[in-house]
């Protein structure tokens, strides 16, 4: 049954919420990322082939062990979004958002009416009917969050139309893919990327919109901090699996 938003309790209260991209799909690894004290996880199937009972099963594991569900997208398509909440997750993180249009759409795509136009359906999110679908759906519209990436110049150019959309949550950096955009791929360290980044971080902060940095080098996550920045992604799973594999082994041959 939908639960209170834990992730958009600590945010509205300003307080540092710490975050892992979930690209290993399967809910044991899920438990692992709840119980070693992280806030939320973002499961990914904008890159990750995950079928509907993996993620519904992921998203229980996170429910299990106190952790906020959040499921990044492939993109802005309303029946994957209403599919993807009817699964339990407490959040959507929609990638490469170029517009405000956009923005409604996936607010429109998450929310029911009055706020958005999401369809009903009385599932395992209501408790199979025994929360009323009235009270259901205020909580749904509460407590579900709309997350949008930042990924490209267009989404840079619009931000302060972006952000200023009602209904939007929370801002995601991409770096890495807004490093192509400006024509310095694979560079998201580079001053023009990181520029960028800070005029969507300033936008964010005008509006009152949390914004979610993921730092990638030392220093980065001090210097968010310093700027007011609560919100932090700190890499995947997969990635971070494969370091620590790797840095045993050779620790283990020295």
């Amino acid at each position: 049954m939908l639960r209170t938003n834990r992730l958009k309790l600590r945010l509205g209260a300003g307080l540092p919420v710490y975050g892992l991209l979930s690209c290993i799909p399967t809910p044991l690894m899920v438990e692992m990322i709840g119980y070693a004290g992280y806030d939320f996880v973002i499961i990914d199937m904008e890159h990750v082939g995950v079928d509907a009972q993996t993620l519904e099963d992921m998203i229980r594991a996170a429910e299990g062990c106190s952790l906020t569900p959040l499921v990044r997208l492939p993109g802005v398509d309303p029946k994957v979004i209403m599919r993807t909440l009817d699964a339990g997750a407490q959040g959507v993180v929609v990638p490469c958002i170029q517009s405000a249009s956009q923005a409604r759409e996936v607010v429109a795509a998450s929310r029911y009416y009055p706020e958005g136009s999401r369809g009903i359906s009385g599932g395992r999110t209501t408790g199979f009917g025994t929360l009323d679908l009235k009270d259901y759906m205020a909580l749904a519209n509460s407590e579900i969050m709309v997350a949008l990436m930042i990924e490209d110049t267009a989404g840079v150019d619009n931000i302060e139309a972006i952000v200023a959309t009602p209904g939007v949550d929370m801002i995601l950096e991409g770096a890495i893919d807004l490093s192509q955009s400006l024509g310095v791929p694979a560079q998201p360290h580079h001053a023009s990327v990181q520029s960028a980044l800070r005029d969507v971080a300033a936008a964010c902060a005008v509006h009152r919109i949390p914004f979610c940095a993921m730092p990638r080098k030392s220093g980065q996550h001090a210097a968010w901090s310093a700027s007011g920045v609560t919100a932090f992604v700190l890499g995947d799973d997969r990635g971070l699996s494969f370091r620590s594999l790797q840095a045993r082994l050779v620790d283990s041959k020295e």
